[in-house]
């Protein structure tokens, strides 16, 4: 009987009370319980795909993608949409295993002045940011990218590929940009609309002729700092993934074809490419839903 009742007062006292008293740590008993053979098992239900399954599937977005490369976030997202329920830290684990992650960015960039505010807008076509990338081909040399975002979902509205990056290439896409959006280059089109422009000091951008065209175009300015690459940080992050994606893996043998590429590439890129802080969705997806919702609530 007394037996009975000490058994009884051990199994009030937990675990980890009974090993402190006795000046043992928890983790080298329960270790010491691994080590002998006792299989420990994670808590929640079992995976419905072993990692060898997931792994699987990993690798079969990674191939069949119209993209050169993604992140853990956004295989994770797309094995979702195709129905595979797998944890975002799985994901990672096995990319991370198979050396399949992204390599990391510096962020230092040695601005002259912090920028600590925000450049996104609520609504399209509240802020336009442009801004010039070159490129190299093998007959033409060195080339000139120009593109227009919109700094609310990402979406390229305007793209000129030129050999000489004068005031008049940039002004391109700009021009690409009013007529997609207000279907017109008349005089003040842009004007009331409460539609910024932001670019950064390039010569292109600080030239007579092209501010004279904005003014023009009724279209207010919103010069970037000095140095500050984060004012201009859209198109700045867009010309990193156009990097990434396209001039960084191929060698381009004329302006022509460069020019196919690129076009090809941003009809996937708005389309297709999904950005984490518009909820995974692409930028058309996310401007048609946004304009879904502002007529629900019209």
């Amino acid at each position: 009987m007394r037996g009975e009742k000490s058994e009884y007062a051990m199994k009030q006292y937990p675990m980890r009370q009974i090993l402190t008293a006795a000046g043992f740590s928890s983790a080298g008993w329960y270790g010491k319980k691994r080590r002998q053979g006792i299989a420990y098992k994670k808590p929640g239900p079992e995976p419905i795909l072993s990692d060898e399954k997931l792994l699987e599937e990993i690798l079969k977005e990674i191939r069949n993608s119209i993209f050169n490369s993604q992140g853990y976030k956004k295989i994770s997202r797309r094995l979702k949409e195709r129905g595979i329920k797998a944890n975002r830290k799985r994901v990672y684990r096995l990319m991370k295993d198979k050396g399949l992650l992204l390599p990391t960015k510096n962020k230092k960039n040695g601005s002259s002045r912090k920028h600590d505010g925000t450049i996104i807008t609520d609504m399209p076509n509240r802020m336009w940011g442009t801004d010039g990338k070159k490129f190299y081909t093998e007959e033409d040399g060195w080339c000139w990218f120009f593109g227009v975002i919109d700094h609310c979902n990402d979406e390229i509205l305007g793209w000129h590929a030129v050999k000489i990056g004068d005031r008049f290439a940039a002004l391109e896409p700009v021009k690409q940009a009013c007529k997609k959006v207000f279907y017109s280059l008349e005089h003040n089109i842009c004007k009331g609309t409460g539609l910024f422009l932001r670019a950064d000091h390039g010569s292109q951008y600080d030239s007579n002729d092209f501010q004279k065209e904005r003014e023009f175009l009724g279209i207010e300015y919103s010069p970037a700092f000095v140095r500050s690459p984060e004012c201009n940080g859209i198109i700045e992050r867009f010309h990193r993934t156009l990097q990434e994606q396209l001039f960084g893996v191929m060698q381009f043998k004329n302006l022509e074809e460069a020019r196919e590429w690129i076009g090809y590439f941003i009809v996937n890129y708005n389309h297709h490419w999904i950005i984490e802080r518009l909820g995974y969705q692409s930028p058309i997806c996310y401007r048609e839903n946004q304009e879904k919702l502002c007529l629900k609530i019209a």
